[in-house]
């Protein structure tokens, strides 16, 4: 196997500088959120990943395990504007997007209409608990995901890049919750599960969380630089035989599919779509350049299917009877996977 110390012969000298410094402020990165989040180190590395991937991440674990504190964090480590919208049961779109509101315009006796924007207009939109709203207001998000653009009263407002969205959402069992549709999951890049700490982790929260003042982290990257690191991640070359991988991996996850294996006509009601392929492609993209490599391998594909796939793939009622959850498929389609590679 080819050496990740060793440029391919397709990258330039000038990408090979640039995924050389991509991997160092990665390291940087990483050791500045260590000071404020202890432990949930794959959770930061599947969120860095979607951020230099030009993606949108959805959080998902109970209240109280830091997904709003590592978002906050992310922010603070880069030099972008950030805001924060806490979803509600009576939050509206316009509270999102805005609204046009009426103005004085100086003259007398005259006004006008003026555009107001809402907080989805900053680079980093953390939709906090974003299950907790209804699905007519969290439509409002996907023209702003997929387009990167607002239409408010037949007016079109461009977002400015770079723009990610990022959104925590609690386990749907829970009271007061609104399942997100699937054209609203499809949108988001990553579906990062947040787990408990472990023993250990937990006791160090306990002694360093409870002290004094909390640390800040240092801004480390501009917003130029992060759009010069989307461009260059999208530039890493993809041998043919990992598009085949991801092709045939993905068409896999669908029941009607003649290569779909039984477990998968058994519990699935739903496989993956097109955009889970051009997610996989662009997340090993990314976690290849991050880990400073200058090829992507079919390791880097398998490393970041299930937070691509497990929002896609839909169990159907046999699969809740018996228990069988999404990421339980997918971990045995990855473990087939890898078995007939060898």
């Amino acid at each position: 196997m080819e050496s990740t110390n060793r440029p391919a012969a397709s990258v330039s000298d000038q990408d090979v500088r640039a995924i050389d410094e991509l991997r160092a402020v990665h390291a940087k990165l990483k050791n500045e959120l260590a000071k404020i989040i202890i432990g949930q180190d794959r959770v930061i590395e599947e969120l860095v990943i979607c951020l230099f991937g030009r993606g949108h991440a959805l959080l998902m674990g109970v209240p109280g395990l830091a997904k709003t504190l590592l978002v906050h964090s992310t922010a603070d480590c880069m030099a972008l504007t950030f805001s924060r919208i806490q979803f509600t049961p009576d939050l509206m779109p316009a509270d999102i997007t805005g609204t046009d509101i009426l103005q004085e315009t100086g003259e007398l006796g005259r006004r006008k209409f003026e555009f107001v924007k809402g907080p989805i207009f900053a680079n980093i939109v953390l939709a906090d608990e974003i299950n907790r709203a209804p699905p007519k207001t969290q439509a409002a998000l996907l023209e702003a995901m997929q387009e990167h653009r607002v239409t408010v009263a037949g007016r079109t407002y461009e977002l400015a890049p770079p723009f990610f969205v990022l959104a925590t959402q609690n386990p749907i069992e829970q009271e007061g919750t609104y399942p997100l549709p699937e054209a609203q999951l499809d949108r988001f890049m990553f579906l990062i599960h947040v787990d408990y700490p472990s023993e250990g982790e937990e006791g160090r929260i306990a002694r360093e969380t409870t002290g004094g003042a909390s640390q800040r982290p240092q801004k480390l990257i501009t917003g130029e630089q992060v759009l010069a690191f989307q461009e260059l991640v999208r530039r890493m070359p993809v041998p043919d035989h990992v598009y085949e991988f991801v092709v045939k991996l993905v068409r896999k996850t669908r029941p009607a599919d003649s290569a779909a294996p039984e477990f998968i006509k058994n519990w699935v009601s739903w496989g993956a779509g097109p955009r889970a392929v051009q997610h996989l492609i662009v997340g090993a993209k990314t976690r290849a350049a991050l880990l400073g490599s200058y090829l992507v391998r079919t390791e880097d594909i398998e490393a970041i299917a299930e937070p691509v796939l497990v929002h896609r793939v839909l169990t159907n009622f046999r699969a809740e009877s018996e228990g069988v959850s999404s990421r339980d498929i997918i971990r045995r389609l990855l473990q087939e996977a890898a078995g007939k590679q060898k």
